[in-house]
């Protein structure tokens, strides 16, 4: 099992989102907790990548720490990611 951590900004655009996505996000954050398998960003990048919906949660992880980097939709994720490269 898993401890959750959160980055500063991670939740930038959630004020943007309707309750529901921000439910739906949440329950993905909390499930987080037990996720045996993500997705990796891209290959050689310490950052996974899982879905909800149409929103994307990116997170590090760090022994049994899994820190929060970013929760939104694919638009915002592309732009978010898009600094990585």
């Amino acid at each position: 099992m898993f401890e959750l951590g959160f980055a500063d900004s991670w939740d930038h655009h959630c004020p943007k989102m309707d309750s529901a996505e921000k439910r739906r996000i949440w329950k993905k954050i909390q499930q987080l907790k037990t996720l045996l398998k993500a997705r990796h960003l891209k290959q050689g990048i310490p950052i996974f990548v899982v879905e909800s919906g149409q929103n994307r949660i990116c997170f590090r992880e760090k022994e049994k720490t899994r820190e929060i980097l970013f929760a939104g939709n694919h638009k915002q994720y592309k732009k978010w990611y898009s600094k990585f490269f």
